[in-house]
């Protein structure tokens, strides 16, 4: 009798365990697809600044083929043309450091193991409270402090299911218009909109 209690015993364990495991890294991949479409989102707004860039470039080409009538006003434009060029190439440059980061945190992310299940104990562990977010305000809207490592995405995802806040990304942006959506800063105290909300 006791060999089949402890075999039981050890089933047991073991099951719990796995179970542990699974859900750990359910949820490290739920954070890195979150990760993975910001990056796409910020490489597509790259792809459109550089499309502006070529227009330009070739309006360029078309009137330095035009005769010019009035150099006056061609240098004005170049001038503008510069200009622009200068903005664009800023804006470029900061972008392409927002990915290099979110590469370096998505690459961090995949080597961190999940955590060891605790194999000590016969009790499951007590929930701890619940910081991700706060009670329902009059308007139907919740706050959010960041954790490390959150992106949009994992936020949505959270949001829905601690929640059930159906919320969108573009909803989620327009609550929080002093937020950069491309390097959220843990501690920072995010609006959550709920749209079923009257």
């Amino acid at each position: 009798m006791k060999k089949i209690s402890l075999w039981v015993l050890a089933l047991f364990l073991t099951a719990s365990i796995a179970s542990a495991q699974d859900a750990a890294t359910q949820q490290q991949i739920d954070k890195l697809s979150g990760q993975l479409q910001d990056l796409t989102e910020a490489q597509v707004r790259i792809n459109q600044r550089l499309d502006n860039l070529e227009k330009v470039i070739g309006d360029l080409r078309e009137k330095v083929n035009t005769p010019v009538v009035n150099d006056y006003a061609t240098q004005a434009e170049l001038k503008d043309l510069v200009e622009q060029m200068r903005k664009i190439d800023k804006n470029r440059k900061e972008d392409t450091e927002n990915i290099v980061k979110q590469i370096e945190n998505l690459a961090k992310a995949a080597a961190t193991p999940p955590p060891a299940p605790v194999t000590h104990s016969h009790k499951a562990p007590k929930p701890e409270p619940d910081d991700t977010a706060s009670s329902k305000s009059n308007t139907g809207e919740y706050e959010y402090e960041v954790h490390p490592g959150d992106n949009l995405g994992l936020i949505i995802k959270k949001a829905y299911k601690e929640k059930g806040v159906k919320v969108t990304k573009s909803q989620l942006i327009a609550a929080n218009p002093k937020m950069n959506p491309n390097v959220l800063i843990p501690g920072e105290k995010l609006v959550i909109p709920d749209s079923s909300a009257k």
